[in-house]
């Protein structure tokens, strides 16, 4: 072939792939639209939820996209941006089981390993003397929500929480409270959801860690390795540089809203994260893809489930059939939930300021995940 015939072909083949990206941006800007129409038009039908923020993260389809309504706070005509971080409350408990379960990736111990050398004798002595078997209890029971330990987050702990909004917990304060709590149906391998099976978990990340919870998970993640610059424990942790002011969020339960209680109500594993909702869906999108977790098997199990009568495996929730669409999810006190969708390698964070109006965040997730199947 000569010089020219070459040359001529590789300027046909620069053209095609230029075409081919060309009609990929195309199509990504088009979905784009699509997803906010859909947004938009819910949003239209339930303005009593404030504001909504969303983030799709959807590689496969080139489709990095976040889009926010509404507005920041009740009252206020101010627009509510895309960027603002928000207090995710529960969706803190995926990171704390990715870190247990680097931390077994790394040989420190394992699934079923008992917790009666892991936690510290502060904490064991506690549970010990309250009649709980640390010996029989493993570190798959409390990322399972099977450990059989009553929790400490009850109607009271809400009412204690909104009538003394400023009261500072500590990690400590909450586990001596669920040890006052008992509950008979709370038993060893059976399922019932509670925040001190991640108090304990995050017992066990300081003293295997022999660090602060919150400084292994950042560093046991590779957070900002991994480009998560917008996530972080507000109250123990400095603000992000250059991360926008938090919008207002709400519930029914609570006469105080978020920005008036003191954070440490929900901060010590079984909550305490802020993030942005691309922050979230990013970290959904790395976990599953096996960018932190490298271990296949040992990732697998984090999405297989311990209680058979309950969907909930070892820190997210295994859903077989979202509306017809298997999804791996987890959601957050506030109104915070995500899903990673496997079929289509998309992680979808929506946010709602209003916890009463979550059921909104499950109407956008079916006609997204609708878009994204067409």
């Amino acid at each position: 072939m000569t010089y020219s015939k070459k040359n001529k072909l590789k300027n046909i083949i620069c053209a095609l792939l230029l075409f081919i990206i060309s009609i990929n941006s195309i199509n990504a800007q088009n979905i784009e639209k699509r997803f906010e129409t859909i947004i938009d038009s819910i949003y239209n039908l339930n303005r009593d939820g404030i504001g909504f923020i969303v983030h799709i993260e959807a590689p496969d389809r080139e489709n990095s996209w976040s889009y926010a309504v509404g507005h920041k706070a009740k009252n206020s005509t101010e627009a509510l941006d895309k960027n603002q971080p928000v207090l995710t409350a529960s969706n803190t408990k995926t990171y704390v089981s990715a870190a247990i379960l680097k931390l077994i990736e790394k040989g420190d111990f394992t699934l079923d390993d008992s917790i009666e050398k892991l936690i510290t004798k502060k904490a064991k002595k506690a549970l010990k003397f309250n009649g709980y078997g640390v010996d029989q209890i493993t570190v798959r029971n409390l990322l399972s929500h099977t450990s059989g330990i009553t929790d400490y987050v009850d109607d009271s702990y809400f009412n204690f929480v909104d009538n003394n909004p400023d009261y500072n917990w500590t990690k400590s304060k909450q586990i001596k409270l669920a040890m006052k709590k008992t509950n008979d149906s709370t038993q060893l391998g059976k399922h019932s959801y509670g925040d001190i099976n991640y108090l304990l978990l995050a017992d066990i990340i300081e003293k295997a860690s022999n660090k602060s919870f919150y400084t292994a998970i950042r560093e046991n993640l590779n957070l900002e390795e991994n480009g998560l610059d917008a996530t972080w424990f507000q109250g123990l942790e400095k603000l992000p540089k250059g991360i926008l002011d938090f919008p207002t969020q709400y519930t029914d339960m609570f006469s105080n809203n978020s920005t008036n209680i003191n954070p440490s109500w929900d901060l010590f594993g079984g909550g305490g994260l802020a993030s942005t909702a691309k922050d979230l869906a990013v970290f959904f999108q790395l976990l599953y893809n096996g960018n932190i977790i490298k271990d296949k098997s040992l990732l697998s199990e984090m999405t297989t489930q311990v209680d058979k009568s309950n969907n909930y495996c070892l820190g997210v929730f295994n859903i077989p059939s979202f509306f017809g669409t298997n999804v791996f999810y987890h959601g957050g006190f506030w109104g915070t939930d995500v899903v990673y969708i496997p079929e289509l390698n998309t992680s979808i964070a929506i946010f709602t300021l209003v916890k009463e109006k979550r059921n909104v965040n499950i109407s956008m997730n079916i006609e997204l995940i609708k878009a994204l199947k067409k």
